[in-house]
Parts: structure tokens; C-alpha cells; sequence
């Protein structure tokens, strides 16, 4: 039955009663992209070529995919990955005079602050020996698959800015994400679910322009879904509605779409909504399918901790992103919260470690059994890291001069431990990585140059790992991590 309003030959008054009239859903009015890409082109329509269309990387690259764990308030270093047997020795005395100058950068009075050991036992794992405490014996299992870079820093104090830093490579708001920087440089490999996808267990300390475009067009925001109940709304197809009527009434919303959008040539915006139309469509097929667990065996679900507190969340988090890439999906991008440790850090790190240490050891071991970890770059860190000193009942404060971060996947070599901060594990002062060198080196495991990937912005070519030198020690991180230079495939 069509509506009242519109006839056999689907004529309304005007494209807004005719949305209002139809209720139909957005994902009705996606069928032209879908006839578009299989080469059935929507009568007297001039479409622009399609920006997520697939592009070939600067140099061939293992990696075709991005899963990102992020440890959202800060993970503590030198309780994880950053052993300091200095702190042990020095427990509860006085911060040496030697790093007060760096302490007082860091908003902390360094003549009142004692030195606090970790509680946590480390050991070396695997058959490369790197040292990873028992805050995550499930991923130290993996240690051989690892890549643990252990001399990151930036500049920032304050989540805020941090968070922004570690996202977009800018203290500045309004730049695009990573994500978003790569699906510009890299495209989709799927045209059924969205390429960039985002999940979390908690709230987000920032705003979510930390998966956002920035000054890049629309078209590459990423889609936040939902972790309690369906992850898609709206995705069952309207009822009464054949393709025959669908696609009537595509051919006239397509055409009052376009002629709308060339009234406001450049706005990406407006674009990107059009195009989300046509996907949701193709999502009414493929979104289900994706998100019903089903047909996973109980011993993958059980794997993952979905049998049970507190690792289910995170572990439906971590199963959907392997199902995501095995799909096509460029971009992954999981929030886990409440790492901000001021106040007993050894019980805040160990409750958030059981929900999350068994589930992303079972997506390494996943990805690796299906064969997905060659073509899929994992990758772990926090805004920060936290200091070697107390903070109030046996916290610790925030520390942006030296913290943690690991790979593995994606031509990445594990085994191995990179970089160093001093004794105490404040600093970072060997092969030291600020976070727009981890953006280089990232970029460079999908086969990206970063110093080609730019976009003209306010007058500057801009880079999501920074401009001028910015991000020249990442392509010495990817030397580390890969055994070659950027831009050579051997």
C-alpha cells in the first residue's frame, strides 16, 4: 500500500511531505547507491564519484585493518608493561632531586611526593622474554605477537587535550581522527556496514569528535553504536514495502537529494547524510547477520568471557570488532573506561583488567587462529600513563612524559620491547615516541606515507601526524616494528 499522498507514479508536493507522508526509514531510500555500485544507474541522475570507493596505499602493506583498544583515564606503566625494580627500593621515599624539575611541569608539588612501588608482579613471558605484570596473563600469553612501546609522550596534562592529542595527532580541536585519516587515504573495503566503527563500556571523558572528521569531509565520521541491547536501531525493513516500490520511490528522493546538494556545492555534510541513506539500506541485510552471535560457538563465546561478569561487555565489544574486519569494516575503534587511577590505583587497574585482560587475549588469539591478525593491526594504549609517585590513598596522578602502548598484528614483529623511560618510570629518555610518531608508524603498517597523506586546510597541508618534522621518529618505530623502511615492501 503507498500512503496517502503518493500515487502509482509516487507524486507528492514537496521532498519534505513526502519524508513526512512515506515513514518508510532512511534505509528505504538507499536503493539507488545499491543499483549505483552494481552498475544500474538511476535514470537522468548525475552521481559524483563515490568517496569511500577503495584506494591502493602508497606501498603494499599487510595491514587492511585497524582494531583499536583504548584505555580510556590513563593506564598506569609501571604497573602493566614498564617494569621499575628502582621503585621497589625507594618505595615511600622522597622523589630524588634529580627529576623535581619534571615533577613541578607536571602540576605536582614534587617536595611533598613519595615514591610508590608497583603491587603488581611482573615476569618475562614468552620465548622473547618481555616483561608484563600479572595485571594481563591472559595477553601475556601473546608476548611473541607483541610489539610494546614503552617511551611514549606528548605534552598534555589534562584528559581533555590529551585525549585529543592521542586521536587526532593535534592539541587543537576540530582535526580528524584516526580513523578518519584513514579511510580518507585508504577508502572501504565494505559497502554494507559502515568503515569506521566505534564502541565503548562506559562514557566518554571527551567529546566524540575524537572519532570525528574535523576539517575532512563527512563522509569519513565514524558510527557509534550501542553495547547495551541492539548495536543498530531501526534495521528491520518496513513492512508492505517491494523493490518495485522501493525503487519508485528512490528514483524521485534521489533526484530531489542531488539537485538539493548542488544549491550547496562542498557541503560534505549534507553529502555524507545522503550517502548514510543508501547505506542503510544495504545494513537492513548485513547488520543483522553481523550482530547475531548465534551461530559462534560456545567455546569462542566462552573465550571471549561472554558466560560471564565482568568480561562480558568487553568481550561482546572484542568478538564484534573481529567479526567487523572480517567483514570489511577499515576502522575499529573500542573504549574501555575508568582507568583514571588518583585514588588506589593496584584496585582500580585490577578490577578494570578483569573485564578486559581475557577478552583482548582472546581477540589476538582469534584474529591469529583465522588467520586475520597478518591483515589487522592491534593496537593498545591510554591518553597517558600515570606517575611513579602517590597521590592521595595510594593513586597516581596523571603523566604524559613517558608511558606505554602495544602492537601487534599487521606486519608488526613481536617479541619485542621498544624504547625506555629513566629508572623511576617517569620520563620517557630512550628512543622516545610522541604520539604523532605512533600516528606515523601506524599509518605506515597500512601502507601510508604520513608526510604524503595530507589535506589543504587554512593554508597548510595538513597531517594526522602533525606538520614540519612532526612524526619523523615514527618511521624509525616503523623500521623497529616491521624490519624495513617506510615505503619499501621488503
Amino acid at each position: 500500500m503507498i500512503p496517502n499522498g503518493c500515487q502509482g507514479n509516487v507524486q507528492v508536493g514537496s521532498r519534505r511531505e513526502f519524508l513526512k507522508a512515506s515513514s518508510f526509514g532512511f534505509g528505504s531510500l538507499a536503493l539507488g547507491g545499491l543499483l549505483e555500485r552494481e552498475g544500474r544507474l538511476l535514470a537522468g541522475i548525475d552521481r559524483p564519484e563515490y568517496p569511500l570507493a577503495p584506494r591502493e596505499p602508497h606501498f603494499p602493506a599487510q595491514a587492511k585493518s585497524v582494531i583499536f583498544l583504548f584505555m580510556q583515564g590513563g593506564l598506569s606503566q609501571v604497573d602493566s608493561f614498564d617494569p621499575k625494580p628502582a621503585l621497589d627500593r625507594y618505595d615511600g621515599q622522597p622523589l630524588p632531586a634529580s627529576f623535581r624539575n619534571d615533577l613541578e611541569l607536571a602540576q605536582i608539588n614534587p617536595y611533598e611526593s613519595k615514591l610508590m612501588a608497583s603491587r603488581r608482579t611482573f615476569k618475562k613471558r614468552g620465548r622473547s622474554g618481555i616483561e608484563i605484570s600479572d595485571l594481563f596473563e591472559g595477553l601475556a600469553k601473546h608476548a611473541d605477537d607483541m610489539a610494546v612501546i614503552r617511551s611514549c609522550h606528548h605534552e598534555s596534562f589534562i584528559h581533555g587535550p590529551a585525549l585529543t592529542y592521542v586521536h587526532t595527532g593535534s592539541l587543537q580541536l576540530g582535526s580528524p581522527s584516526m580513523g578518519s585519516w584513514i579511510l580518507y587515504g585508504l577508502g572501504s573495503e565494505t559497502d554494507n556496514l559502515p568503515s569506521y566503527i566505534v564502541m565503548t563500556d562506559s562514557i566518554f571523558r571527551s567529546s566524540t569528535s575524537n572519532f570525528g572528521t574535523g576539517f575532512l569531509p563527512a563522509i569519513y565520521q565514524g558510527t557509534l553504536i550501542n553495547t547495551d541491547g541492539q548495536p543498530f536501531q531501526n534495521l528491520k525493513p518496513p513492512s508492505r514495502m517491494d523493490l518495485g516500490r522501493q525503487r519508485a520511490l528512490l528514483e524521485r528522493i534521489e533526484g530531489w537529494n542531488q539537485t538539493h546538494l548542488r544549491t550547496r556545492p562542498g557541503d560534505s555534510r549534507l553529502e555524507a547524510r545522503i550517502r548514510n541513506y543508501e547505506l542503510a539500506f544495504r545494513m537492513q541485510m548485513a547488520a543483522p547477520e553481523l550482530i547475531d552471535l548465534s551461530a559462534e560457538p560456545e567455546h569462542v563465546k566462552r573465550m571471549y568471557g561472554l558466560d560471564r561478569d565482568p568480561t562480558r561487555k568487553f568481550g561482546r565489544m572484542c568478538l564484534l570488532a573481529r567479526r567487523m574486519v572480517e567483514r570489511g569494516v577499515r576502522f575499529v575503534h573500542l573504549y574501555s573506561g575508568g582507568w583514571d587511577a588518583h585514588g588506589e590505583c593496584d584496585k582500580n587497574h585490577m578490577e578494570n583488567s578483569w573485564k578486559t585482560d581475557q577478552p583482548m587475549a582472546a581477540l589476538l588469539e582469534d584474529l591469529k587462529q583465522r588467520g586475520l591478525l597478518e591483515s589487522t593491526l592491534v593496537i593498545s594504549t591510554g591518553e597517558f600513563g600515570r606517575t611513579p609517585v602517590m597521590q592521595g590513598k595510594e593513586g597516581r596522578d596523571h603523566n604524559p612524559f613517558g608511558f606505554s602502548a602495544w602492537m601487534a598484528g599487521g606486519g608488526v614483529r613481536g617479541g619485542q620491547a621498544i624504547g625506555a623511560t629513566d629508572d623511576l618510570g617517569f620520563v620517557a629518555v630512550q628512543d622516545k615516541m610522541h604520539v604523532n610518531d605512533l600516528h606515523a608508524a601506524m599509518l605506515g603498517l597500512m601502507g601510508l606515507d604520513h608526510r604524503r597523506l595530507t589535506y589543504f586546510f587554512q593554508g597548510l597541508d595538513r597531517r594526522l601526524s602533525g606538520v614540519g618534522e612532526a612524526g619523523e621518529a615514527g618511521e624509525d618505530l616503523y623500521r623497529k616494528l616491521t624490519g624495513r623502511s617506510i615505503g619499501h615492501s621488503s
